[in-house]
Parts: structure tokens; sequence; C-alpha cells
């Protein structure tokens, strides 16, 4: 789904968005994508939290098709924990905070 216009400009402005999500990690290889991480009632959010800022290869797509190294879970971590609770309250029908904890266990 293409993020609209404004949105694209504002993350344009945002550091964060200057940099993979996964930096930390290291292995950051290729340009920045975006990566909408969330989805809920069978559509994408269409919102800054939701969406990441992911390199080739950590996204799995350019010339990391092959060998990336794509991990939704921990794409889900990094989205929900940016939610405030203004977005929780959004999305109602999903208990983001029990996700979050389930998803701390793993990645945190």
């Amino acid at each position: 789904m293409p993020i609209p216009k404004k949105m694209r400009e504002e993350m344009a402005n945002d550091d964060y968005y200057k940099f993979c999500a996964r930096l930390n990690e290291g292995n950051c290889s290729g340009r920045i994508t975006f990566e909408h991480a969330l989805i809920y009632a069978g559509k994408q959010i269409q919102e800054k939290f939701a969406i990441l800022p992911i390199c080739e290869y950590h996204h799995s797509i350019g010339k990391h098709m092959d060998d990336g190294d794509l991990n939704k879970s921990l794409h889900h971590y990094l989205a929900i924990s940016r939610m405030t609770t203004q977005d929780k309250i959004k999305y109602p029908k999903r208990d983001w905070d029990s996700d979050l904890e389930l998803l701390e266990k793993k990645h945190g």
C-alpha cells in the first residue's frame, strides 16, 4: 500500500527513518525501505508507528531477496513498542499489550 504523500514528507524529516530499525544488529545493507509491519482487520496499518525503516537485507528485498534476514516477529515487536495509548485505542479489537508482552519475551 503506498504511503500518503504527507506522511512520506513527515517521515523524510524524521531522523528515525534515516537508518534501519535493526541497525544495532549489524549486517545492514542496501537502501532503506519502508515496511508496513502491522495488519489490522486485514489491512496494513497506515500510520507512522506501524511503518518501519528497514534496510534491504533485513527486509529480504532487492539485492537481498535470496539471502536477507527478514524477521516479521521482530518487526511486529518494534512497531507495537512504538504505539502510544491513543494508537492502541484507535485499534481496539486486538490486545496490543498482550502481544507486546509475548514479543518482549521473544525479542526483548
